[in-house]
């Protein structure tokens, strides 16, 4: 039998932070191998040889390397059908998870850094995203027609989706309109989440 064990490369307090509990939610097998951002860790000649862009998160499972974000997230959820946080290929809600995955990756990154660096966004014929108040507008119209993305199925774009709103709000990147609100609160709520945050904190206190 394969092992679905992941190692996880993780940073606390990171975007790997979400890989955390979306890998709890899973009730994945995992082993984490924590990087000191602020020592530079993420940077040393060993880690660039696995993410050469010297990114978190990144995994590693039975010898294959997933980076990016969204990647990640796709491959572990399928990986842990039984969990049911994918929908699997041939359901209805497969091509709609793949959406708000890619829509993740594609627009909602990018807007979020163009707003942080305080920058305009680009003319609309060269944006894949158009700018950050649309993609925004998308998400809130999205998460008014039900609790979840994909309505009433909770799947693996959320814990996606509300750690990133989660921190974006926090920073101040994102005012919440009101669907937004209340869907970062409900996913503030889930169990996943506290056990990401009890480990981030564990691995700051030690």
């Amino acid at each position: 039998m394969n092992s679905r064990q992941i190692t996880l490369y993780h940073a606390a307090r990171s975007r790997s932070s979400g890989t955390v509990a979306l890998l709890e939610a899973l009730g994945a097998d995992y082993a984490l191998q924590v990087l000191d951002l602020k020592a530079g860790a993420n940077l040393a000649p060993a880690y660039l040889a696995i993410n050469p862009m010297g990114k978190v998160p990144a995994i590693i499972h039975e010898g294959a390397l997933v980076t990016e974000q969204v990647a990640i997230y796709l491959y572990l959820a399928d990986l842990y059908p039984e969990a049911g946080l994918a929908p699997p290929i041939g359901d209805a809600l497969r091509g709609p998870y793949l959406r708000w995955m890619a829509f993740y990756g594609a627009c909602f990154e990018p807007a979020m850094i163009d707003r942080a660096m305080h920058r305009e966004a680009p003319a609309q014929s060269m944006s894949p995203y158009n700018d950050a108040d649309t993609v925004l507008q998308i998400i809130e119209a999205q998460l008014a027609q039900g609790p979840y993305l994909l309505g009433e199925t909770m799947s693996a774009a959320d814990v996606l989706w509300g750690n990133a709103l989660m921190w974006t709000s926090q920073f101040g990147l994102v005012t919440p309109a009101p669907a937004t609100a209340a869907y970062i609160a409900r996913m503030n709520t889930l169990q996943a989440f506290d056990r990401s945050r009890q480990i981030d904190a564990d691995l700051l206190a030690a």
